[in-house]
């Protein structure tokens, strides 16, 4: 029965990742802001066969708690097999724009936060030979578009960096996931219409659990953003400086 540690546990993509591996008897270790939601979503693995789940409160902007945080699991688990890292925010591109403070606080979130988290994660599974690291990118990391070219610059740094991490920890015998979803339908993207290619939660969790268990190294969900991907960074720059594309 698999250790799992999920940073970002209440948001909806990490919640049905959480369910599949539930179904498992895997032991979880849910960390979020939220205790009220943790509390709520806890009971619900329980009952979908979970062996066990501890919550964590944690806020992942805040650097200074996360090895206090790692430490916390290893001493409720006693070891972790999986580390998933869910968080992240879709602050205001024009925001972002008028902000330098709203710029770096949304970099600190999706990309500096994750970075943290990684490097203290990566040496425990170095260590050990084994594990499985995943982390919920985004499609928007492939190439920058004007709505939202500061959430994609965070997920474009932290594919990268996953990249670099993958390649270090290959010989050591540990997985290092990148999952770029596409839309999803979750209450991060409440407010944006949706649109035929909007996946549900459901779904992109069970890709996630998926790729964890299938150990892959870069996974698109669903599967045909890869090809959409494709074409898109093909476009040479010349032109795609001139595109609509939201």
């Amino acid at each position: 029965m698999a250790k799992i540690l999920i940073v970002g546990a209440t948001s909806a993509i990490a919640q049905e990742t959480a369910k599949c591996f539930a179904k498992d008897g895997a032991e979880l270790f849910l960390v979020a802001r939220s205790p009220e939601k943790m509390a709520v979503i806890a009971d619900d693995l329980k009952v979908r066969g979970a062996k066990s789940v501890e919550a964590f409160e944690f806020d992942a902007s805040d650097l200074h708690r996360h090895q206090e945080m790692f430490d916390a699991a290893l001493a409720t688990m006693g070891e972790l097999d999986m580390f998933l890292i869910a968080h992240g925010t879709l602050g205001s591109q024009k925001g972002c724009e008028e902000s330098v403070a709203e710029t770096l606080k949304e970099l600190n979130t999706n990309f500096t936060s994750v970075v943290s988290l990684l490097t203290i994660s990566a040496n425990y599974f170095e260590r050990r030979h084994r594990g499985v690291i995943a982390v919920i990118s985004s499609v928007a990391g492939d190439r920058g578009r004007k709505s939202n070219y500061v959430y994609g610059t965070a997920k474009g740094a932290v594919n990268l960096f996953l990249q670099g991490l993958r390649n270090r920890l290959a010989k050591s015998g540990v997985t290092v996931v990148t999952i770029k979803p596409g839309f999803v339908d979750t209450p991060m993207t409440a407010h944006l219409r949706k649109g035929l290619l909007f996946a549900k939660a459901s779904a992109v969790g069970e890709g996630v659990y998926q790729a964890m268990q299938q150990k892959k190294d870069i996974v698109y969900l669903p599967w045909f953003w890869g090809s959409i991907m494709f074409i898109i960074k093909a476009i040479p720059e010349r032109i795609y400086k001139n595109l609509s594309l939201g």
